[in-house]
This record gives C-alpha cells, structure tokens and sequence, in this order.
C-alpha cells in the first residue's frame, strides 16, 4: 500500500536544516504563562524588597506637595516647577523597580528558545486579514487550548486570591486603625506578599505549559519521509548533477594539467600507455616535479603537446610506470627513482647542448635502475 504523504503522517524528526529555516522565520517555542510568571514574580519581589522604602518616599513626597506656603500657592508658576520636581523623584523611586522588571521582562523570553530576532517575523502577512482564516483560527485546536489555559489560569488565580485575603483579613482590618505612615509601609508589604503568592500560583500553568509549547513546536516542525528525501537531495544534491559537477571538476583538472606540459623538461613515456611529465628547476634544488600524467587517451594528448612545443620524450616503460602508479601531480618523484630519473635528466641537458653546439649524439639511457617493487608491471598482464 503506498503510504500517504499527508499531513497526518508527518511521523519523521525535523532535520536541522528545517529548524533552522523555522528559527530564521522567528518560529520558536514561546510560553506566554512562562513569561507572565517571571514578571509577576519579579515584581512581587520588587515589592517586598522596594516596597517599604517606596512609601516612605512617596509618603514625604505627598506631604511636600500639601505643605506649600503662601507664596508658592498664589504664583502659578510654582505648579510647573513643582510637578516637574515631583515627576523626578518619583521616576527616581521607582527605577530600581522599573530596570528590575524590564530585565526580567526580556529574560523571561529568551529562557525558552534563546534570544531571535527575525526581520521575517516583523513583515506583514496580509493573509492573517482573511475571515475565513481567522474563524478557522478561532475554532481550532490551539484556540480551545488557549480557551483552557486561561480558565485554569483564573480559576487557580482566583482560588489562591481569596485564599490569601482570608489569611491576612486580620492585617487588612488593622490597616485603619494604625497612623498612616505606619500604615503605608503595612499596606506595601502585604500586597507584597499577596502578589508572591498568586504568582506562585502562575507556576502550576507554567509547569503544564512550558512542555506542551515545546512538544506543540516541535509537532508543527515534524516532516514526511517525502520531504526529508527532498531536503536531502536539495542538500547533497542530486546523484545526476553531482557525477556531472564531478565530471566537469575532472575536466578542468586535466585541462590544467595538459596547460604544464609545454613548460617541462621531458616527457617519460610506456610508449602507448602512460605518459609522464617531468621539470627540474636547478636554482630551487630538490627533486623534478612530476607535471602531468596520464593513461591511454589522456596520454596521447600529453605526448602530442610535447612533440607540439618540442618537449623531449623519451620511451622508459618501467619508470614511466612507477612515476605514473607512486608520484602525485605537482609532487617531487619518489627518493627510490632519483638515480632513475637523474640519468634522464643528464640525458635531456646532453641532448639540449647537442642540438645547440652539435657534435656526437648522446647516449640514450637504457635499463634505468628502477626498484622491482616501484614497477607495477605492464597493464593487461
């Protein structure tokens, strides 16, 4: 039975490369119970630790603002001046308070799923205007999820609320029978705790919906076994394309390689089935460079280069067939065919001075000393 590639069968992992495409496009697990938590305990903290000394403060700062003299109450330019002032010690009361918040607010986020920013996520999306869209989205699973979350959230809220009302109705009764500094500072201190407390209620949701976010995520991002063999021939490639970008790499490699043949010293030949190409440069020192080589074909191209630009060759089948089988293109030739490879090159400096200066002919070298275990014998024996 051929398996269905429906959305319903999207049975495999999320390959990496698909979750980081979805976090480029801002898609990552968030929980918005998660971060209400952090906020609503920070700022109960905030309170019990600010509190007290927030209504000190703002306490003298009331009784500044009704104990003005005659003067400043008949000078309306003194109102001004002394909201001004007000407004500045009360944004410097409460900026310890505010920053504290404004940390938390931002690091309650990046708690789950690092910090992102996505320009993608910023750019409209006509598409959400569709009615049909936004019924569909009103009605669907994560709606009535949604639906449930905040139920839960006010009930357990509301459960906790009425609890800690009746456990400090004795403070709150007190209230207005202390002096009113005194009562101030009670009063900052029992919404302090009261605040504590429901938001440790928020920790229940947050427990239940942290894990659902990141299993919700990670079911959105799920894929088919149809989509992750697309996604691995879009990352590997395809098996055509690739032996076809192989196949060009060889023949751009040959093609540089055929380039160096006119720029060496001799051109070692089986005769028919290899063909090596050798340089020494005599000012560098070390051992000849091994140009190009190649089989058959390939070497039939290198010995018509040679004989084009008047490259010596010379027929050596034993070390033509070790320097093809044991030496890499633009490599020095092995330490076992120096005393080899040495004797051509003395043969290729006598025969330049002969062409130049005549006289008699050299002595083409015959039974090169090339090791027995260099020479991988003749193909096709």
């Amino acid at each position: 039975m051929a398996e269905s590639e429906s959305g319903a069968d999207k049975s495999e992992q999320p390959t990496s490369k698909r979750l980081e495409e979805a976090r480029k496009k801002g898609q990552i697990a968030r929980s918005k119970e998660l971060n209400t938590l952090v906020v609503t305990l920070g700022g109960a903290g905030g309170l019990l630790v600010f509190g007290a000394g927030m209504a000190d403060a703002l306490l003298g700062i009331m009784r500044g603002n009704f104990e003005l003299s005659r003067e400043v109450l008949l000078d309306e330019r003194y109102m001004a001046l002394y909201l001004l002032a007000t407004g500045k010690l009360a944004l410097e009361l409460l900026a310890p308070l505010i920053m504290a918040l404004l940390v938390i607010a931002l690091a309650g986020p990046v708690s789950l799923g690092g910090w992102l920013f996505s320009s993608e996520a910023l750019q409209p999306k006509f598409s959400r205007m569709n009615p049909l869209s936004g019924l569909k989205r009103m009605f669907s699973v994560q709606a009535l999820v949604e639906l449930g979350k905040a139920v839960g959230k006010f009930l357990v809220v509301l459960t906790v609320a009425v609890a800690v009302l009746m456990a400090n109705q004795d403070d709150l009764l007190s209230i207005g029978h202390e002096p009113l500094p005194q009562a101030i500072a009670h009063s900052a201190q029992i919404v302090g705790w009261c605040s504590l407390w429901m938001a440790c209620s928020l920790i229940l949701i947050a427990a239940i919906d942290v894990p659902f976010q990141l299993w919700d995520h990670k079911q959105k991002l799920m894929m088919t076994k149809q989509e992750v063999r697309d996604e691995f021939k879009d990352t590997e490639g395809k098996p055509e394309v690739k032996s076809r970008i192989r196949q060009l790499q060889y023949e751009m490699a040959q093609r540089r390689m055929l380039q160096e043949v006119p720029q060496a010293d001799v051109v070692i030949t089986n005769p028919t089935h290899f063909a090596v190409a050798l340089k020494y440069d005599p000012e560098k020192g070390g051992a000849p460079l091994l140009l190009a080589k190649g089989g058959d074909f390939l070497a039939l191209k290198i010995r018509e280069i040679a004989a084009e630009h008047g490259v010596p060759m010379l027929e050596a089948p034993p070390l033509a067939r070790a320097l093809y089988a044991h030496c890499e293109l633009e490599a020095s030739i092995p330490a076992a065919l120096y005393t080899a490879v040495a004797e051509v090159m003395a043969y290729v400096y006598q025969l330049d001075a002969w062409i130049k200066q005549g006289g008699l002919p050299p002595v083409v070298p015959a039974a090169l000393p090339v090791p027995a275990g260099m020479d991988p014998g003749v193909p096709g024996e």
